[in-house]
């Protein structure tokens, strides 16, 4: 208790923000040691490529303190007489986290631009590579919940970091002293000459001539809007009807419970705006606009395509439009294994990484196309990839393209997901996610996991089941499980690496030999099937 109270108290004497020093003092006062425990048992680690935590006072809460130790240890890995860039978005704090680490990297002797207002992540990554920068930083939660803020750190390639940077970053943020003590600099506002090049970049991509389209679309209250329109109008397609209500920055998402276009209810205004204008399809961002999603409309009313769908279209356009037979394309493990059919269709190379875009950006030279089922997408063309992360401009630019082509031709992607089944067979996935108020939780199942495997799933007989905790075909460990179910098909189990959740990924391919929509019918029962039992053995 009185080491709890020490280390608050602590805490309390370097922490330059009235409001998070309310906060603690008054957990101080009120004795309240679960509060403390929370806050002080452990700190915020480094897990996709940075920080990310809800706000409030303390090493284990995203605030000032917690912010300028970081910027503080990639000082010291980075080294004086550097450049960094940094970007942020429009979540609580994140203005502020900017500046805040913008002048300690400035003070330890870098050099240190900051773009001009709330911006896309993809800006960022962008920026890097195209100022030449040592490292890039941008403050932003994604599509986390309203009270969540981050810090994601990216290298000189324009990825994010990977071990072990960002070990060694971690290390050198636990031999940071009081913040207070940090010397401070100044640093340099970047002007808009960077969005413009971002938007000369991602509006070079093979778009075709087609721009006939009605486009309905949501930046959830997120910093998308005026990038995505200004690459609209840029490429020559009409200005999208946006959502009013969410056309706006607000770190309140008021209209949603999580930001995310994969979460139930987050589309509904977007889909209903949809169906108002009779538009042609769906776009919408997350918070940060590096994820794109998309909906259709079906004889039965709007349906959003799932992450898996997408990224098979975007794959095969991309190919179609590359020709060099080096060319790479790169999924995860948790994703569908339709690109790789895809790949050696075109002649192409695939290869498969860890989840997360950190990884699928180091899969190799020549790499034109990358995706992972989060609605991540990486576009590119022979001239490589713009952005070397997940960029939602530029997909949600590319998959308008590809819409208004088939348009013109009387289809819609609807269509061409067909031919895709017809030409590789139907590969549907789904999901099975558990959110948990308790992380001992998902660390219980998968014990029990690991202890024993399921003899079958759906009906199906496991025919393998892979502990990827130790490494698995050239692949880093992690932990995850996949089993191999017999009838072509798998599950990949794994923790979130950045919200509270166990994440289960299903697949199962059928042939299509008459109609697609028999087939379909035909994977949602195998897909129910497997998932009903899983969520059994899972028994969260």
């Amino acid at each position: 208790m009185r080491d709890l109270v020490r280390q608050a108290e602590e805490w309390l004497a370097q922490d330059p923000d009235p409001e998070t020093g309310e906060e603690l003092a008054k957990i101080l006062d009120s004795g309240d040691l679960a509060e403390l425990e929370s806050r002080f048992g452990a700190k915020l680690e480094f897990g996709t490529a940075g920080l990310r935590g809800e706000l409030g006072a303390g090493p284990g809460r995203m605030n000032r303190v917690t912010v300028m130790r970081a910027a503080a240890g990639l000082a010291a890995v980075l080294g004086p007489g550097g450049h960094v860039v940094i970007g942020y978005d429009a979540r609580h704090n994140s203005e502020v986290f900017a500046h805040d680490s913008a002048a300690v990297l400035a003070g330890a002797g870098l050099r240190v631009s900051v773009l001009p207002r709330p911006l896309p992540t993809p800006v960022l990554a962008f920026a890097v590579r195209h100022l030449g920068a040592d490292a890039g930083v941008t403050v932003t939660a994604s599509h986390n919940p309203p009270r969540d803020n981050g810090y994601k750190v990216y290298w000189g390639d324009g990825s994010q970091i990977v071990p072990p940077v960002d070990g060694e970053i971690s290390a050198a943020i636990d031999a940071v002293g009081p913040v207070g003590e940090l010397p401070r600099g100044p640093w340099a506002t970047l002007g808009e000459d960077v969005v413009h090049a971002y938007l000369a970049a991602v509006t070079a991509l093979p778009l075709g001539e087609d721009r006939e389209l009605r486009v309905a679309y949501t930046p959830l209250h997120g910093v998308g809007a005026a990038t995505l329109a200004a690459a609209f109008e840029r490429a020559g397609f009409a200005a999208p009807e946006m959502v009013a209500a969410q056309a706006e920055p607000d770190p309140d998402f008021p209209t949603v419970p999580f930001p995310n276009p994969e979460e139930p209810g987050a589309m509904d205004l977007a889909l209903g705006l949809a169906a108002r204008i009779g538009a042609d399809i769906v776009l919408a961002n997350d918070p940060d606009a590096d994820r794109c999603a998309v909906g259709v409309p079906t004889p039965d009313g709007f349906r959003m395509l799932t992450g898996d769908e997408l990224g098979g279209l975007l794959a095969e356009h991309v190919l179609t439009h590359t020709s060099d037979p080096s060319r790479l394309v790169a999924t995860t493990i948790v994703s569908s294994s339709l690109l790789a059919g895809i790949a050696a269709a075109h002649g192409a190379r695939y290869a498969e990484t860890l989840t997360g875009f950190k990884w699928i950006m180091r899969a190799g030279e020549g790499l034109v196309y990358g995706y992972e089922e989060a609605l991540g997408y990486s576009v590119g063309s022979g001239q490589g990839l713009p952005v070397r992360d997940k960029d939602g401009i530029g997909a949600a630019l590319t998959v308008a393209a590809l819409a208004a082509t088939a348009k013109r031709a009387g289809r819609t992607l609807l269509d061409l997901l067909d031919d895709q089944a017809r030409r590789y067979g139907l590969h549907a996935t789904s999901q099975l996610s558990v959110r948990v108020a308790d992380l001992s939780l998902i660390d219980g199942a998968m014990r029990r996991l690991r202890e024993a495997p399921p003899a079958s799933l759906g009906g199906r007989a496991v025919e393998s089941a892979d502990d990827l905790a130790a490494g698995s075909a050239g692949l880093p460990p992690t932990d995850a499980l996949r089993y191999t179910l017999s009838g072509r098909a798998r599950v990949v189990v794994r923790p979130s690496g950045t919200e509270p959740k166990l994440k289960c990924y299903l697949e199962v391919v059928v042939p299509v030999t008459g109609d697609v929509a028999d087939a379909r019918a035909e994977a949602a029962r195998a897909l129910a099937a497997v998932t009903e039992d899983l969520s059994a053995v899972l028994a969260l």
